[in-house]
């Protein structure tokens, strides 16, 4: 065999995952997606090698590992040991990517702009070995337009965590288009046998988690701004009748403005501005001002302290109506991303239940109301607002007729 065709092979070898339990981990960015993760991998056994180019994040993120695994060895949740070999097995790294080049897989976990990303891709593919899987944990952002950057587009792939990444048991699975088959399987065993459940989501903008919510807030922003209810009683509605854990607006703080109306505005965007996903200009003007959310102290609600909590209006009629409006955006969206082929009808419900806590799948919520009744919701606003944002999906009218 000539060279170069033993060049050409080796290119295309598949990936081994045997020894993957054992491999070097890289994780790249020390916020509180990059630590979580890191986290996550040191927990499973694995040395894992926390890279930041800011020194002083660097140290904080360690600084908050070493309070947070102290805490859950006082609770009783981890052992001693179990707190001092996790905490061991995390190496700062700061500068110099190449410390990263035994790793196995690096995850990165940096801003969500496209461009920065590209940028480090192709910097971390000139130090790791040609076996080394790349991860993007991007939330909204193009995979394929990731691995573009890289010469090897076939070994990248995303692997979305979710916040905190050591509570929480979903990771999106998202093949770029020039993904190996293998290295998706492989993505998705590691996941597993770290305790995580995987979803396999298309590469299309939001996945499944961050485009199938996107009603929860732009509906209830958008009832708030006609003036329909105020937001502690959208809150009210959503929590005390729908079985929420929390209010939209409450989570949009809790979640911060910045990064909230940040993918809203990335999933608009990226979807042509269809008008199912336009931000609300209320959201708009929260970020412009600073008022970010409880990270700030005043978003929707005012976190200062003393602060009063406004009471909500308790009307059962009411709130009702304002849990099936939502309700019914959900379901819409989720039967669109079966429907368009981004992800399962189990994966969208399993997705939706793990990654943000909806009290059932929304695909079976929809059974249980009556799909004739969530089709009909959707007409009715239709026809009110004509506006393209109620258009009902193909799939739940698909759904009525094999029903009637």
């Amino acid at each position: 065999m000539s060279y170069l065709a033993r060049r050409l092979f080796r290119k295309r070898r598949p990936y081994n995952d045997q020894n993957m339990m054992m491999t070097q981990i890289g994780i790249i960015g020390a916020g509180a997606m990059g630590t979580g993760i890191a986290q996550v991998a040191a927990s499973a056994g694995h040395e894992t090698y926390l890279y930041d180019s800011n020194s002083a994040a660097l140290q904080q993120a360690l600084q908050n590992l070493e309070r947070t695994l102290h805490k859950l060895a006082e609770k009783g949740k981890i052992s001693s040991e179990k707190a001092h070999e996790t905490l061991q097995r995390i190496h700062p790294v700061e500068r110099k990517l190449d410390r990263l080049k035994d790793c196995g897989l690096v995850i990165e976990a940096i801003v969500e702009d496209l461009n920065v990303k590209k940028s480090l891709f192709r910097e971390l593919q000139q130090v790791v070995s040609p076996d080394c899987l790349l991860a993007t944990n991007t939330s909204s952002l193009s995979v394929s337009a990731i691995a573009a950057a890289c010469d090897r587009p076939d070994r990248v792939i995303g692997m979305h965590f979710f916040n905190p990444p050591p509570l929480m048991k979903l990771v999106e699975i998202i093949p770029a288009l020039q993904t190996a088959p293998a290295v998706v399987g492989q993505a998705r065993q590691l996941a597993e046998r770290w305790g995580k459940t995987t979803v396999l989501a298309q590469d299309t903008p939001g996945f499944i988690v961050n485009r199938v919510a996107r009603p929860f807030y732009g509906e209830a922003l958008r009832i708030f701004e006609e003036g329909m209810a105020d937001v502690a009683t959208i809150d009210w509605a959503i929590t005390e009748l729908g079985g929420f854990r929390m209010g939209p607006f409450e989570l949009m703080d809790f979640i911060g403005h910045d990064v909230n109306y940040a993918v809203t505005q990335s999933v608009f965007q990226a979807f042509f501005y269809d008008a199912r996903y336009k931000p609300a200009f209320t959201q708009k003007r929260l970020v412009e001002v600073g008022y970010l959310g409880r990270k700030a102290g005043r978003g929707f609600y005012d976190y200062t302290e003393g602060a009063a909590r406004p009471e909500p209006v308790r009307h059962e009629a009411l709130g009702h109506t304002i849990v099936q409006r939502i309700l019914v955006m959900l379901i819409n969206e989720a039967a669109d991303a079966v429907f368009w082929r981004i992800a399962s009808r189990e994966d969208v419900d399993l997705a939706m239940t793990l990654g943000v806590n909806y009290p059932k799948g929304l695909l079976q919520w929809a059974e249980e109301i009556g799909i004739a009744t969530c089709v009909q919701t959707l007409d009715t606003l239709y026809d009110f607002y004509r506006e393209d944002r109620y258009r009902c999906s193909p799939l739940l009218r698909q759904m009525v007729g094999k029903t009637s």
